[in-house]
């Protein structure tokens, strides 16, 4: 039997999945899924207009716990803020404009899911 957490990550990685494809059709250009370090994951890496996003993808069956984008709080911020700059060092990109989008996935797994995307939902000066 799979447990709420199990329930919570099959969830999730769905929801980046859609998350994807919601994104391509909307110009953005996949760089990186998934980039992990020891201190944490960014979960999609794109760029759009020769902008660098990190995109933090939050997926919920439904609003009952609040809206998605708002898991991401002052503490989520810092700690995305740094695996964005450790990123943009390895891979040699640190003079480019960057920004932090947010796409929240509301989905209960049977109907069709509903997006919402909050473009520079902060920037690198947010850690």
């Amino acid at each position: 039997m799979l447990s709420t957490s199990d329930h919570s990550k099959d969830l999730g990685k769905r929801g980046e999945a859609l998350a994807w494809n919601f994104l391509r059709k909307r110009g953005y250009e996949l760089l990186e899924k998934n980039y992990r370090t020891r201190f944490g994951e960014i979960d999609i890496v794109a760029q759009k207009d020769g902008v660098i996003i990190f995109l933090e993808v939050k997926t919920r069956r439904d609003h009952r716990f609040g809206m998605p984008e708002e898991a991401v709080d002052w503490k989520k911020r810092r700690k995305l803020t740094g695996l964005a700059e450790a990123y943009l060092q390895a891979r040699r990109l640190e003079n480019r404009a960057a920004r932090f989008d947010i796409l929240s996935v509301t989905w209960d797994g049977l109907g069709e899911p509903s997006f919402s995307l909050l473009p520079d939902a902060f920037g690198l000066e947010a850690g």
